[in-house]
């Protein structure tokens, strides 16, 4: 049964849970009608399951199949998760939202309690790093709930059958054409304003800009095996123009981008963040700078939230709180923009790092980790992160665009709380090639270095700690190879001396970073034996399983330290901070404090920058005292452990 176009929008239709034969073969004589002729690649295989259901929701609803292809891909480069929600409580191929549901399965524990800060010259800031959802979510976050009545299906079936998922989403998209006066074509190309309007954006910039990726990813095409193992392809529509003026009777609101600071390929708006004084000489949410000219931009820092898009803005712009430079929104890609590129915000834990980055949040309210992140927010981050490195001169690897748990505690103190977000499943592989720098074998004379990079959808180490009795996260691809202390993978894992100080073990659970090695870093080998290949990490010979034929990790050259002849063993330190002599009257020496982990002789990490000593001291909201200290002693950045650490040159040799 079929809804005519003149059906109107909200009748209930019941149909029957399983199609016919028929009606699937119905709508594969309908493809090329519907403007989804198969590709020579997808002529050459059999139909998947997944690929039919895609047809068999284009000729139910009308909806050209290219369209429901794309906008299918922006959303989960059609996964199916295994029926976890994503961080925005989004569910299946078509990422129907139904915040609510995924809140209350949620666990809710926060995984770290760092200061923001990160420096210890000042008060520590410790705010609640775990956002209560917002009781009043926006129509983006409950889609699911519409394509239900649409559709007629229950809820529980659009969460978990993919199929039905699909079914609800090509409802959607023909509701919106009907809301928007426009016909149920069969040219992809009169459905530009219904993509607009899927993408739950309320500016015309968002939802242009969704739109518009949407329709580069029909005009180039796409084919890629599923987390199912299901082949889908959407085959290459080079010439198609869409109707771009059908976005001026959408009735969207227009939002200025006026005072950001973002390329023009993504959709921006200015909400600052406050410097404001609160009391008792008390001030925040960031410090005033004047950086690149007065300290340079080195990293930029991947975080996600723990709160709704609107919760998380109320947050940055309350003095008392926290900041960070932008915040990406997860269904379609909109960014904010909260503090200027010359300040420092706070939002990475370490003085050091939050002085020389910019932190990026990405929006996610659950607190279940096991949870996956749309295409559309993976494009328009990778596209704000090209912006800033060109301009900044960033290079784009793995030494400069960290994780939130790639950033070293500053202390021995601070290692325990250091937060652990974007967590084992952001895609860095996925990531990295929208950065334009795919992550490749590189070889160099003697090179004695490996680049992890297993297969995200084939890599799955089991997790634990997502649900709030303990029991294992659901089998999810990941972007992370644990470490074993024999080339066993029943000998003990890795064990962190800095994150647990008293000696316990590490543990497989999902916020743990004590065994873990993660995509696009690099270290130095220590060893092979057989399938395995052993690692210099944490002081430790590390172990990981990598077999030749499905490698988890590829060779890499590059430079390397390790102690200087004589010398037994070596400090590592969580920061970067100028000897003594060169602080000037008024700024308080700040201590160079060893982490709990050593270097012995004979072991050697991979090296990124070599940088002199450097601290901003802004103690006060009167940035008439502010200085940057820079030191003659000269630090290596260096891939120590899961995180980042830094050794003094005069400690080290390197090895090219």
């Amino acid at each position: 049964m079929h809804r005519s176009a003149t059906e109107p929008e909200g009748t209930t239709r019941r149909r029957r849970a399983r199609r016919s034969a028929g009606a699937v073969a119905s709508a594969a004589l309908l493809l090329p009608l519907l403007g989804a002729a198969p590709s020579s690649s997808a002529e050459e295989a059999p139909a998947t399951e997944l690929q039919r259901a895609f047809a068999t929701a284009s000729a139910e609803y009308h909806v050209p199949q290219d369209v429901l292809l794309a906008v299918s891909y922006l959303q989960s480069r059609w996964d199916t998760h295994a029926g976890a929600p994503s961080v925005t409580g989004g569910y299946g191929p078509m990422h129907l939202t139904d915040a609510r549901t995924a809140i209350a399965a949620a666990p809710h524990h926060s995984e770290g309690t760092e200061d923001a800060r990160g420096d210890g010259s000042r008060r520590a800031l410790l705010p609640d790093a775990r956002v209560p959802a917002d009781s009043r979510l926006p129509a983006r976050l409950k889609t699911l709930t519409k394509a239900a009545d649409l559709t007629g299906l229950p809820a529980e079936r659009l969460r978990t059958d993919a199929a039905a998922n699909i079914e609800g989403g090509a409802a959607l998209l023909a509701a919106a054409q009907r809301d928007l006066g426009e016909p149920l074509s069969a040219d992809a190309s009169d459905w530009y304003a219904a993509v607009a309007r899927f993408s739950g954006a309320d500016d015309s910039a968002t939802a242009a800009a969704y739109a518009d990726d949407a329709y580069a990813v029909m005009r180039t095409g796409e084919r890629r095996t599923t987390d199912t193992g299901q082949r889908v392809a959407l085959a290459t529509r080079s010439g198609l123009e869409p109707d771009t003026a059908q976005l001026g009777r959408a009735g969207l609101r227009t939002a200025s981008a006026d005072g950001t600071e973002c390329p023009r390929t993504v959709s921006c708006e200015w909400i600052p963040a406050p410097y404001a004084e609160f009391g008792d000489g008390d001030y925040g949410n960031h410090d005033l700078g004047d950086r690149p000219a007065s300290q340079s931009i080195k990293y930029i820092v991947i975080h996600d939230t723990e709160g709704t898009w609107d919760g998380v803005l109320n947050l940055v712009q309350d003095p008392t709180y926290v900041s960070w430079n932008y915040t990406l929104r997860s269904t379609d890609g909109h960014v904010a923009q909260h503090v200027k590129a010359k300040d420092v915000a706070w939002h990475a834990g370490n003085w050091y790092i939050n002085a020389k980055s910019i932190g990026l949040e990405h929006e996610g309210f659950l607190t279940a980790p096991d949870t996956w992140y749309t295409e559309e927010m993976y494009r328009a981050s990778a596209r704000l992160v090209r912006y800033l490195a060109r301009k900044y001169d960033i290079p784009l690897d793995r030494q400069h665009i960290l994780g939130h748990d790639n950033v070293p505690g500053p202390t021995a103190s601070t290692i325990p709380g250091m937060h652990t977000d974007p967590g084992p499943y952001w895609d860095w592989r996925h990531y990295f090639a929208l950065l334009g720098h795919p992550f490749r074998p590189t070889f160099g004379k003697g090179s004695e270095l490996v680049t992890v990079l297993p297969d995200y959808d084939a890599n799955q180490p089991l997790y634990t700690g997502c649900t709030a009795k303990g029991e294992p996260c659901a089998a999810h691809g990941s972007s992370e190879v644990r470490l074993y202390s024999q080339p066993d993978e029943s000998s003990p894992l890795i064990q962190d001396i800095g994150l647990y100080p008293k000696g316990d073990p590490s543990t497989t659970g999902v916020n743990d970073v004590a065994s873990r090695v993660s995509t696009g870093q690099r270290y130095a080998l220590a060893g092979r034996d057989g399938d395995w290949t052993a690692i210099w990490y944490l002081g430790q010979k590390a172990w990981f399983k990598n077999p030749r034929k499905q490698p988890t990790a590829v060779r890499a050259s590059g430079p390397a330290v390790t102690p200087k002849e004589g010398l037994a063993e070596i400090p590592v330190y969580g920061r970067a901070y100028p000897e003594k002599e060169a602080y000037p009257a008024g700024v308080p020496v700040q201590a160079v404090s060893p982490l709990p982990y050593k270097i012995l002789a004979g072991q050697r990490y991979a090296a990124g920058d070599k940088v002199p000593g450097e601290y901003f001291y802004a103690p006060t909201f009167d940035t008439t005292p502010h200085r940057v200290v820079i030191g003659t002693d000269m630090y290596y950045e260096i891939q120590f452990g899961h995180r980042v650490q830094f050794v003094r040159a005069a400690d080290v040799d390197l090895v090219p």
